[in-house]
């Protein structure tokens, strides 16, 4: 069995930096215990597999441990492919999900522009163990999205002396953490940390800023806003919050393009 791979870098200009997809397009569903095998072995934060189905493309995200239902950074990319390796050329790009449709649109720029739903955090009384103690700081507010908890600190220096210990942090019963803080340079920055998904730090979320975009704009007062994610790769992201969806925009690049081979196992 031969199944067609790319890997490109999304929320990113050039490679190298940003956070790194691969992406399957298939002719039909695999066994799921299949598609975890891929992603396992590709070893990065999602590998996003493609099916063209009677109702328009269906997308699903696997980590290298277990699906999730939304993945902001491969959905980027896998857009990208469809523009650049797979010969799309509609003005707009839908993806049916987990999480409902997820429309697309490629800008005069080259950005992609990603619309998703909203993901509004609330206000947390009981914070559950391990969040403080595995991100080694004092107590703070947390807030509660669908997926993830929020953290916020005071500044962008907080956010980016973080120095996790993973092990405790992934006690907490949650997708990951998300740590945030008003930006020096941008409207707000964070890191997100995901070791109960396989992932000790995602290099760039758009799904976390489903959270964040509403919760800052709140904050903030405004609907667009510029956001940096502080990992060691770093991504940058144009987001705007419109209604009860979230807008985000950003480049990708290819990396890789190639063949998965799989054999049939003699035993």
């Amino acid at each position: 069995m031969k199944i067609p791979i790319y890997q490109a870098d999304a929320f990113a200009s050039g490679v190298f930096r940003g956070n790194p997809a691969a992406i399957c397009p298939l002719d039909q569903w695999l066994p799921d215990e299949l598609l975890q095998n891929i992603a396992a072995e590709n070893n990065l934060s999602e590998t996003a597999f493609i099916v063209q189905e009677p109702e328009g493309y269906r997308i699903r995200w696997f980590t290298p441990s277990t699906e999730v239902d939304l993945c902001g950074h491969a959905t980027l990319a896998t857009a990208h492919v469809f523009y650049e390796h797979l010969g799309f050329d509609q003005p707009d790009l839908k993806f049916q999900s987990k999480s409902g449709w997820l429309k697309i649109a490629r800008q005069a720029d080259g950005r992609i522009t990603m619309d998703f739903p909203a993901n509004k955090p609330t206000p947390v009384t009981e914070v559950p163990a391990g969040i403080f103690e595995g991100l080694k700081i004092a107590p703070a507010p947390v807030f509660r999205g669908a997926w993830d908890y929020l953290v916020l600190l005071e500044n962008q220096a907080a956010i980016e002396a973080l120095d996790p210990d993973f092990n405790t942090l992934a006690k907490a019963q949650c997708r990951g953490i998300i740590v945030t803080a008003k930006g020096d340079e941008v409207d707000f920055v964070s890191r997100c940390f995901y070791p109960q998904s396989g992932i000790n730090e995602d290099p760039v979320t758009g799904s976390a800023h489903t959270i964040m975009v509403p919760f800052w704009s709140e904050k903030l007062g405004k609907t667009k806003m510029k956001a940096i994610q502080l990992s060691s790769r770093r991504g940058n992201l144009e987001c705007e919050l419109v209604g009860d969806r979230v807008l985000m925009s950003g480049h990708a690049v290819t990396y890789m393009k190639g063949e998965i081979e799989i054999q049939a196992h003699l035993g």
